[in-house]
């Protein structure tokens, strides 16, 4: 299955699992986390260079990284500091727990947060999937509430969905700003795990700014993720990474795994931040749709395609949108795009990351070749919508 880069699906490319370097050249893998049953979708993790800052197309430059570990302090926290540590942490739990519910399906579950009073909850376009019906459980117990899908983005794997009665016994959660997050933050992950319900861990963000597509098969790259070094596994998707303030600052997604060793890695997941979880939720929410994500576009429906050994040799165009930057570009339908902005493109994914680093409105250079000839186009990118 190929994907649009507007975000919808088009026949042709098969859903493989290529794994792709990580941040030091080490292979890395990221684990979808939805849970369903035992079954774990392991995809692969890219970081990419992008335009800085904790907005649309941040770096995953070492600027971003975790911090180094400083030297050992011979001061000792008094019991009086951890007990007020404690004691925050407690209230935080109290406090924004009641907010985060189980999401289930006849695919699976995972996690949501209350976006609203309305009944209107926000969780990851993968824990919706094709489902048109979902059961909503609150950390209270009691009896599911049924819910509908207001509205999915799959670009950045959001989803909107809302409780159809009962809306009065959720607890609308408080969403802080994710672009004033620090690097050493203390952060609590809160989500069913496992369908474990109500769980809580902790850990710290242990970096800004990555740039991680989800893999061949799916058109989400995220930008701007948070990482951190929090427990998350699957059933935690869609549910909420809380500051110590009370506030959810993303929402956890993926957790990175070791080829090598089949299984996760631990300390290292990754949570959409919440700038971009209220600016997509509020506009499904508004008209179902998403017309400014702040991501740029090509406006085609491709896949990537295959040498005569079956290596990935670049991006077939299968359809082209009418009036997007391709098409204003000369690009038609049956060209191979080869590399964007100067940096090979010899998957789907790999375009994809290269579009997750660009905004509307950058102008780039796109190698195409044409039946059997290769040419040069300069490409002003458009906006990407729903």
């Amino acid at each position: 299955m190929g994907i649009d880069l507007n975000g919808s699906r088009v026949a042709g490319s098969k859903g493989s699992r290529p794994s792709s370097r990580g941040w030091h050249g080490r292979p890395v893998a990221v684990r979808r986390l939805a849970a369903a049953g035992v079954a774990l979708v392991v995809l692969s993790a890219v970081a990419c260079t992008s335009a800085g800052g904790s907005g649309p197309g941040a770096s995953a430059s070492p600027s971003s990284a975790a911090v180094s570990s400083a030297a050992p302090s011979s001061a000792v926290p008094s019991p009086g500091a951890a007990f007020s540590l404690e004691q925050q942490y407690e209230q935080v739990v109290s406090q924004v727990l009641p907010s985060v519910v189980q999401i289930s399906t006849s695919e699976g579950s995972g996690s949501g947060v209350v976006y609203d009073a309305r009944g209107d909850i926000v969780t990851n376009a993968h824990v919706v999937g094709t489902a048109t019906a979902l059961q909503v459980g609150l950390a209270s117990g009691g009896k599911p509430l049924a819910a509908t899908v207001v509205g999915v983005f799959a670009p950045d794997d959001l989803a909107v969905i809302r409780v159809q009665t009962g809306a009065g016994s959720l607890h609308p959660a408080s969403f802080g700003r994710s672009s004033a997050v620090r690097v050493g933050e203390i952060v609590l992950a809160m989500g069913n795990p496992l369908g474990l319900t109500g769980t809580v861990t902790d850990g710290i963000v242990s970096a800004t700014g990555r740039t991680v597509s989800e893999g061949q098969g799916s058109s989400a790259v995220l930008i701007s993720a948070i990482q951190t070094s929090a427990a998350i596994n699957p059933g935690n998707s869609g549910g909420a990474l809380v500051s110590l303030a009370g506030q959810v600052i993303g929402i956890p997604t993926l957790a990175a795994a070791d080829p090598q060793i089949g299984g996760a890695a631990a300390g290292i997941g990754f949570a959409i931040p919440s700038d971009t979880v209220t600016s997509i939720a509020a506009q499904l929410i508004a008209t179902g749709k998403v017309a400014s994500s702040g991501r740029a576009s090509l406006g085609i429906s491709a896949q990537t395609v295959a040498d005569a050994s079956g290596q990935p040799a670049g991006v077939g165009v299968a359809a082209v949108t009418p009036g997007g930057a391709a098409a204003k570009a000369g690009i038609q339908s049956g060209d191979i795009i080869t590399a964007l902005a100067g940096q090979p493109t010899a998957s789907l994914a790999a375009l994809q990351s290269v579009l997750a680093a660009r905004k509307p409105g950058d102008r780039v250079q796109a190698q195409v070749s044409r039946n059997g000839a290769a040419s040069t186009v300069t490409v002003t990118l458009g906006s990407l919508t729903s």
